[in-house]
C-alpha cells in the first residue's frame, strides 16, 4: 500500500511561515497544544515567543537568538492512514538524520537532531496517537541541534500529544474546495476531502497527490510584492484573475511537479496548490489549476 503523504503540501506551507519576516506576537493567542506555562516547563533554556496559531493544526514560535519551533498535528481519517502516514514520514525525517525511538509519546516516538556539517541544524520529535501525528521542529540558529535540544523537546512532545484532539481539522466538507475540483488532477475513487482550519482546507488521494487552498488576510500591495518576489519557481501573471493573480511552477527546489496560483480580492489572498508525488499531465502548467482558481477567486 502507498502512503498518503499529504503531509508534504502541508509541510512547504509551514516551511514558507517559518522563512517569511516574523510578526510580532499577540499576547492574546495562545496554543491549543501547549501552554505557555507548560512550554516553559519542559524548555526552561529557552525562552519562546508565540508567533502564529495555524488554526489548531499547530504553532509557530521564535525564540530570542532567532530559533525557530514549529508544533504541527495531522489528524487522520483513521488509524491505518494514521500509522502510514507515520511510517511515512519517519522514513523521510530518517533520511536528514538518525533516528532513535523516544519513549512515552503517545503510541510510539521517533527523534533525532542534524548531522554536524548539515545546512539547516534540525531537531524534530514525531510521534503517533490514535488518529493524529504530533511533530515538533526545532531549527537552531548559530549552533548545533543537540540531544542537549532533543530532550526537551521529547518533554514538550509528552505534553503537547495529550492535547491533539483540539486540533479543528476536520473530514468531508470544504469551503473552498469541492470534489468536482478534483477532476484531472486526483484520483476520485480514494478521494479525501478535509477542512484543515479557518481559511484552508486540502484533498489528497490514494496516491499522495494532494491539491490545497489557503486563504489569509493581507493586503494589495503585500500580494503585489509576491508576485516580483524572486524565488526558486517561474512565475507567470494570471490577469483575468487579477492583477494580483500569479502562477508559480518548475521549481528547482522542493516539490519541482507542484504548480501553486496566487489571486487576491477583498483584501484577501488565497493559494491554490496542486502537489502530485510524481510527473503528472499537469505538472509545470497552470492552465487547467486556472479554472479551479477561477472558482475560489469567486468565492472570495
Amino acid at each position: 500500500m502507498r502512503p498518503i503523504d499529504h503531509l508534504f503540501s502541508r509541510l512547504v506551507l509551514f516551511l514558507a511561515i517559518a522563512a517569511a519576516p516574523v510578526l510580532p506576537a499577540r499576547a492574546a493567542e495562545t496554543c491549543p497544544f501547549i501552554s505557555a506555562q507548560e512550554l516553559a516547563r519542559a524548555m526552561p533554556a529557552l525562552k519562546w515567543s508565540l508567533i502564529s496559531n495555524q488554526d489548531g493544526r499547530g504553532c509557530i514560535y521564535q525564540a530570542g537568538r532567532g530559533d525557530t519551533m514549529m508544533l504541527s498535528v495531522f489528524r487522520n481519517p483513521d488509524k491505518d492512514r494514521a500509522r502510514e502516514l507515520y511510517a511515512t514520514f519517519v522514513k523521510t525525517l530518517g533520511e536528514r538524520m538518525p533516528l532513535s525511538a523516544v519513549s512515552g509519546i503517545g503510541d510510539e516516538g521517533q527523534g533525532g537532531t542534524s548531522a554536524a556539517g548539515a545546512e539547516r541544524q534540525e531537531a524534530s520529535v514525531v510521534a503517533l496517537s490514535g488518529d493524529y501525528i504530533l511533530q515538533i521542529s526545532v531549527y537552531p540558529i548559530g549552533r548545533r541541534a543537540d540531544d542537549a535540544l532533543l530532550a526537551p523537546i521529547a518533554e514538550a512532545a509528552r505534553v503537547a500529544v495529550g492535547n491533539v484532539s483540539r486540533s479543528s481539522e476536520r473530514f468531508g466538507n470544504c469551503e473552498w474546495l469541492t470534489a468536482a475540483d478534483a477532476d484531472g488532477f486526483l484520483d476520485n475513487s480514494t478521494l479525501t476531502v478535509q477542512r484543515t482550519g479557518a481559511g484552508s482546507c486540502m484533498m489528497f488521494d490514494r496516491e499522495a497527490n494532494t491539491m490545497t487552498v489557503a486563504v489569509i488576510t493581507t493586503s494589495r500591495d503585500t500580494a503585489l510584492s509576491m508576485m516580483k518576489r524572486a524565488g526558486p519557481c517561474t512565475h507567470v501573471a494570471i490577469p483575468e484573475l487579477g492583477r494580483e493573480a500569479f502562477g508559480e511552477h518548475s521549481c528547482t527546489k522542493g516539490n519541482g511537479n507542484a504548480v501553486n496560483i496566487h489571486v487576491w480580492k477583498n483584501g484577501r489572498q488565497a493559494s491554490i496548490l496542486f502537489a502530485p508525488v510524481k510527473p503528472h499531465p499537469e505538472s509545470a502548467s497552470v492552465e487547467r489549476l486556472k479554472a479551479v482558481a477561477a472558482r475560489v477567486y469567486g468565492k472570495l
